[in-house]
C-alpha cells in the first residue's frame, strides 16, 4: 500500500482542462496531497486563522466580485497575501480572468494561476471526485476486473486457474474489461473500492498458449473500461471433493481490501463449468440482493411454509 499518495498539478490540469495563465511556472513541481478545495473568501478579507493552504484554492463569481468592488491596492495587497501562502494553485472559474499585475505577482511568488472555463460548483465537484481516487489508499493485488451488468466482478485465484479466459468469453458476451492479471485498488471510502488498471498492462490481457491480445483493438472501446467500483469477488479455486461448497447462499461470506468488506464468492473450478455464465448469474443475484430480493431466502421461506402446512394437515 503506498502510504504518500500524492498527484502532480500538471496531471489535474491535463485532466481537468485547465489554461494555465503563468507559463513560467512549472506546474510538474507542484504536488497535491489532499482532494479537498477551498473557495478563499474570508481570506481575502485577511482572515487565515484555520486556513487549508494545502487545498486547490478557487476563486468564484463570488469572489471576483468582492475583489472587484476593492480599491487596485487592496485588491493587490489581499491576492499577495494570498499567493504568499503556499498554496498550491489558484483557478479562476467562469473564464474569468484575473489583472495582469496578478498574474505578474503569481509569477514571482511561483504560484500558477489557472482558468477553467466551467462554473464554480461543477469545477468543484468534479475535480473533487478524481482527487479523491487519484489521492486514495491503493494497493495492487492479482486478479481481472470486470464490468457484468454494471456490477464490478473481481475475479480472484492462482495463477493459471483460467480468469483471463473467463474474462475473454465475458467480453465476448457483451461485459467490459477493466484490467487484466493486476488491480490496483483504490479505497476512496469506508464504504466503496475503486479498481482500475495499470498504466503499462490497461486493456491487455494475457493467455497462455496464444500471448498478449489488444481487448480495445480487437473489440472495440465498448469493451473497455478505465475504472469500476468493486461490488464482489468471484474466487477461482481448483474443486476439492472433500470440501463442504455453500449450495443455498443464506449467508454472505466476505473479503477484505483496505479495510473494506466485500461480499466474496468460492466458485470451484471442474472441466466443463462454463465459468463466464457463472460469474453473469452471480453478478444479477448480487444485484438482485441489493434491490432487495434474495433467492435462497425466498426458497427457506417457501419451504418453511410448506412444512407449516404439512403440520396443520397433519393436525
Amino acid at each position: 500500500m503506498n502510504g504518500t499518495q500524492r498527484v502532480k498539478l500538471s496531471k489535474v490540469i491535463d485532466k481537468m482542462e485547465l489554461i494555465n495563465l503563468t507559463p513560467g511556472v512549472d506546474t510538474s513541481r507542484i504536488w497535491l496531497h489532499v482532494p479537498d478545495i477551498n473557495r478563499p473568501a474570508l481570506q481575502l478579507t485577511g482572515f487565515y486563522d484555520e486556513f487549508s493552504n494545502e487545498r486547490i484554492q478557487v476563486m468564484g463569481n463570488v469572489e471576483v466580485a468582492y475583489m472587484k468592488s476593492l480599491s487596485e491596492e487592496s485588491r493587490i495587497h489581499s491576492y499577495t497575501q494570498l499567493l504568499s501562502s503556499n498554496i498550491p494553485c489558484l483557478v479562476f472559474c467562469w473564464g474569468q480572468e484575473p489583472d495582469e499585475n496578478i498574474l505578474e505577482i503569481a509569477t514571482k511568488l511561483n504560484i500558477p494561476i489557472l482558468k477553467s472555463m466551467s462554473e464554480t460548483s461543477s469545477f468543484i465537484a468534479e475535480v473533487t471526485r478524481w482527487l479523491k481516487v487519484e489521492l486514495a489508499p491503493c494497493i495492487v493485488i492479482h486478479g481481472v476486473l470486470v464490468d457484468v451488468y454494471g456490477e464490478g466482478v473481481l475475479i480472484t485465484g492462482e495463477s493459471g486457474i483460467g480468469k483471463s479466459e473467463a474474462a475473454l468469453e465475458l467480453i465476448r458476451r457483451g461485459h467490459r474489461l477493466v484490467t487484466d492479471d493486476a488491480v490496483e485498488i483504490h479505497k476512496v471510502s469506508d464504504e466503496t473500492l475503486i479498481g482500475t488498471a495499470p498504466g503499462v498492462t490497461k486493456y491487455f490481457i494475457e493467455l497462455r498458449g496464444i500471448g498478449i491480445i489488444d481487448v480495445k483493438t480487437m473489440f472495440g472501446v465498448e469493451s473497455i473500461k478505465e475504472t469500476q467500483q468493486i461490488d464482489m469477488v468471484i474466487k477461482l479455486e481448483d474443486w476439492n471433493k472433500d470440501k463442504e461448497y455453500d449450495r443455498l447462499g443464506l449467508e454472505e461470506e466476505y473479503t477484505e481490501y483496505l479495510g473494506n468488506k466485500v461480499v466474496c464468492h468460492a466458485l470451484p473450478i471442474r472441466p466443463g463449468r462454463n465459468l463466464a455464465v457463472i460469474v453473469e448469474a452471480a453478478a444479477v443475484n448480487h444485484r438482485q440482493k441489493k434491490m432487495g430480493y434474495n433467492a435462497a431466502k425466498e426458497l427457506y421461506k417457501r419451504v418453511q411454509e410448506n412444512l407449516m402446512r404439512g403440520a396443520e394437515d397433519d393436525e
